[in-house]
């Protein structure tokens, strides 16, 4: 009798992926196992999304990818990755698809457009879908939403839906290359575990920051503070330069002291101060302004205005960089606002 009442008792939990399960027995009875994505679909093979895809082969994955660049495919093609001619098709093929896109507007094509990934109406292939593209929060929630009230075609390892996982990165096109990026990841934790080697096939660095659209407010506000901090950097090195003290050794101090942060000692944007950065190559090669201005502090500014925040500094910081545009310098590294807004001298 006892037995039958354990039994009813088992049966009235909801056991739906990803599992939950009564606090009294000691180990979960479904898990996911990331042994099951063998197949990854890679759409977007932009300065990121080309290297951040080149680890995933190189960890062996089976790569299937899309992008509207024909040459780009055609090297993929080449080191033996499968090439495709829509979203839909990619997912057709692959059990993960990870998206590396410009925008949201991109983002919304590629999962909601003609030939998009949700194409085939409540049916998916894919088990988990990874957008790591720089978005704005909604988007990202809005996109979530509608692959949650989606069915799996094929209800393989016990995951009977799929699963968004929301998952900008920082580190830039040096990071992407060396295989050195951070994950900002919201989404279930469960399908954040999963995708865990994934991610750690591409970066060394995966943070879990909680729901949909999590990762891409952590996104938006890593940015913001990267923006002001190289504003910060660059006005008290040209400041330095002005009162006669050169910038490598105000480098030293800073990375020495209480000022230390990473447009200090990992970006420094003088140039001849440190090697393998965008100052040391003209400020070639990094993250362009007009990335920095038109999108990364314009999301965080929409932002701010969605929930009646002010943000006095996100204004500043967008209102320079604007004119850095405006001048001309647009498809220079943000670091270049030491030398062209703060006016600051290259160390001899």
């Amino acid at each position: 009798m006892a037995m039958s009442r354990f039994r009813a008792l088992i049966s009235s939990f909801n056991f739906k992926s990803p599992l939950i399960f009564p606090p009294f027995l000691s180990s979960p009875i479904r898990r996911f196992s990331s042994s099951q994505f063998e197949s990854i679909g890679f759409i977007g093979l932009g300065n990121m999304g080309f290297r951040m895809a080149q680890n995933l082969m190189k960890a062996g994955y089976k790569l299937t990818v899309h992008d509207i660049n024909c040459n780009v495919m055609k090297t993929f093609f080449d080191m033996g990755a499968l090439t495709k001619g829509t979203p839909s098709e990619v997912a057709e093929a692959s059990d993960v698809v990870i998206t590396m896109l410009p925008s949201s507007s991109h983002v919304l094509d590629v999962y909601n457009g003609p030939n998009g990934l949700l194409k085939g109406g409540n049916f998916l292939r894919p088990r988990l879908l990874i957008d790591s593209s720089t978005i704005d929060p909604q988007t990202s929630r809005k996109i979530s939403a509608s692959v949650s009230n989606c069915t799996l075609k094929d209800k393989k390892d016990l995951w009977e839906n799929p699963f968004m996982l929301d998952a900008p990165v920082s580190g830039g096109v040096l990071a992407a290359e060396a295989g050195t990026l951070t994950f900002m990841v919201g989404g279930s934790e469960y399908a954040y575990l999963a995708a865990k080697p994934i991610f750690l096939a591409m970066g060394k660095n995966t943070i879990y920051c909680g729901g949909a659209g999590n990762g891409s407010a952590a996104k938006l506000c890593n940015n913001l503070a990267m923006a002001v901090s190289m504003l910060g950097v660059s006005e008290a090195l040209a400041l330095g330069q002005s009162l006669g003290i050169t910038a490598s050794t105000l480098t030293k101090i800073f990375n020495s002291s209480s000022a230390r942060c990473w447009s200090s000692d990992t970006y420094n944007p003088v140039p001849g101060v440190m090697e393998g950065v965008p100052s040391s190559r003209n400020y070639g090669g990094g993250f362009a302004i007009k990335l920095m201005q038109a999108k990364d502090l314009y999301l965080a500014a929409a932002s701010t205005k969605d929930i009646g925040r002010e943000c006095p500094l996100t204004s500043k910081a967008q209102e320079i960089y604007t004119k850095l545009c405006e001048d001309g310098h647009e498809s220079e590294d943000f670091s270049c606002v030491f030398r062209h807004y703060y006016s600051g001298k290259d160390e001899v």
